[in-house]
């Protein structure tokens, strides 16, 4: 099985006053490409420092992180923005992280020009695919929350990813629209063979995912 994603031995610390604290201790995990996994685990259980150090944003005191096959420890940050902007797509907790005088079809322009250019699908296609195109001149103010989480995933699949990261794509969700929303990342992650990572708290939604992980006091398990 070839490999996306892949952090070894990775462990995070950080200073609080005088303390030290454990945010990741010794986690090791692979993501192929096309696969979907879950991570869970309470608040502070170090789910978001994973995505960080997994989307080369937190470079870990120990351990190794290769994404796309290139090991990120220890690069300096203009080789670090220039993997993450070829090689990694972000699908946010708030979907208003999106530019609010924007339209659907302008969001993924301007991510096309921040990638230097369309990958396999054009703005339109991917809209398409996220069942956004009778929206694609909305902005964001006139679209419903799980509208909006459907222009993210679009806008995170811009330049073909190898990898795609989702921070609590459910947070703001009703039941049903959860449902939705994790369905269609598992499909894209399946259809355009994109490794994804997914932290959450919506147990309900784990059937979607190939693989389920849990998260407890930084440490790193599957979930059988």
């Amino acid at each position: 099985m070839s490999t996306a994603l892949q952090l070894s031995d990775v462990t995070v610390t950080y200073s609080d006053g005088d303390s030290q604290v454990t945010a990741l201790d010794d986690v090791s995990i692979t993501v192929a490409p096309g696969e979907f996994v879950a991570v869970v685990g309470p608040s502070g259980s170090g789910k978001s420092t994973l995505l960080a150090v997994a989307g080369a944003l937190t470079t870990p005191a120990t351990g190794k992180v290769t994404v796309a096959g290139v090991e990120v420890t220890g690069l300096d940050d203009t080789a670090l923005a220039k993997v993450r902007r070829e090689h990694i797509g972000f699908v946010f907790q708030s979907s208003g992280s999106l530019p609010s005088a924007l339209s659907a079809e302008q969001q993924l322009e301007l991510a096309a020009r921040v990638a230097g250019g369309w990958g396999r699908h054009t703005g339109a296609e991917l809209l398409e695919k996220v069942g956004m195109t009778h929206r694609a001149k909305n902005r964001p103010g006139s679209l419903s929350g799980g509208e909006r989480q459907r222009v993210g995933i679009a806008r995170a699949l811009v330049g073909d990813p190898q990898i795609l990261l989702v921070d609590e794509p459910t947070a703001a969700l009703d039941r049903h629209r959860s449902q939705e929303i994790v369905a269609l990342l598992a499909k894209e992650c399946h259809d355009f063979n994109v490794a994804g990572v997914m932290v959450t708290h919506d147990h309900e939604v784990l059937g979607h995912c190939d693989r389920v992980f849990e998260m407890v006091d930084g440490r790193l398990s599957p979930v059988a």
